[in-house]
């Protein structure tokens, strides 16, 4: 007969009971219910004693969400039953709006991003500095040609995958969308306000930056990862055409974003971590308002 991890006979072989959670930690609290060794990271409070996680969420009615308990990513994520969920999302929106620029071709010059328009001597009626805001998040889902979408759309499945299942799903979210604003924000600071820009560069590039982060706090080989990184950035500085202030922009955000995700502190790693997401987008909202003072 098998026995259950953590039971009374492994501990009488191990000499000191441990977490059936944790192996490495021994303990000398077992839970009330199941009377499975837990260490004071597992302790869930009940009426008497204390209980484990897995009996939190079969319903015990300590009191506790059974949430409260549930198995965390290295960055304090939820695990979740499909880690590419997000993923999947993202990339259904960039298809769909592809395919409605396709179906309706005027709809594209409404979600590109632009400055102002149309330039000088004509009373400007368009864009970002006359209060077109939204130029900014709605062109990171546009693409024009169908390579730019196929591009980006692969690179986000190779890299938005394994982040979102190592950050969870807000923490990823948070990631992709400030690196985005972030390289919309450059764009709109440095490139004339004439010109209309679009795609999801921005935050591809922001979760490179946040992969080559990850994987230096894992202590991977990152030779893959930079050698692909520096491909990119030849292309970028290299190709005419390509917006390299929405591909430095991002990346710069999700090295920033990535570091505050995956080096914060425990006791206060939430506060920390969405703390550095705030602050980028407090940067990007002040470079705005700066750049539309400027043109208005």
């Amino acid at each position: 007969m098998d026995q259950a991890p953590g039971s009374r006979q492994d501990d009488a072989q191990s000499g000191l009971p441990v977490c059936y959670r944790h192996p490495d930690r021994e303990t000398g609290i077992r839970c009330t219910r199941c009377e499975r060794p837990i260490c004071p990271e597992c302790m869930v409070s009940a009426s008497v004693g204390f209980q484990c996680p897995t009996c939190v969420r079969e319903g015990s009615g300590t009191g506790h969400a059974p949430s409260a308990s549930q198995p965390r990513t290295l960055a304090g994520g939820v695990v979740t039953a499909d880690p590419r969920l997000l993923t999947k999302i993202l990339i259904g929106i960039n298809v769909a709006v592809f395919l409605a620029v396709q179906l309706r071709p005027s709809l594209q010059g409404s979600l590109v991003l632009l400055g102002q328009w149309p330039p000088a001597p004509f009373n400007p009626t368009e864009g970002v500095a006359e209060g077109e805001w939204y130029r900014m998040v709605t062109s990171m889902f546009t693409h024009e040609a169908p390579w730019h979408l196929a591009f980006n759309m692969l690179s986000l499945w190779w890299l938005g995958g394994p982040l979102e299942q190592v950050l969870g799903r807000a923490r990823y979210l948070s990631l992709y969308l400030v690196s985005g604003l972030a390289g919309s924000a450059l764009v709109y600071l440095l490139v004339p306000p004439g010109t209309a820009t679009l795609g999801a560069s921005g935050a591809i590039f922001g979760l490179f930056g946040a992969t080559v982060v990850l994987m230096r706090r894992l202590r991977q080989d990152m030779r893959p990862i930079i050698a692909l990184l520096v491909i990119n950035l030849v292309f970028t500085f290299g190709w005419s055409g390509i917006s390299w202030q929405a591909h430095i922009g991002g990346l710069v955000a999700g090295v920033v974003i990535g570091v505050g995700m995956v080096h914060a502190p425990r006791e206060r790693r939430a506060l920390v971590q969405f703390g550095v997401c705030g602050l980028m987008l407090a940067i990007v909202v002040v470079v705005t308002l700066l750049r539309t003072v400027q043109l208005t």
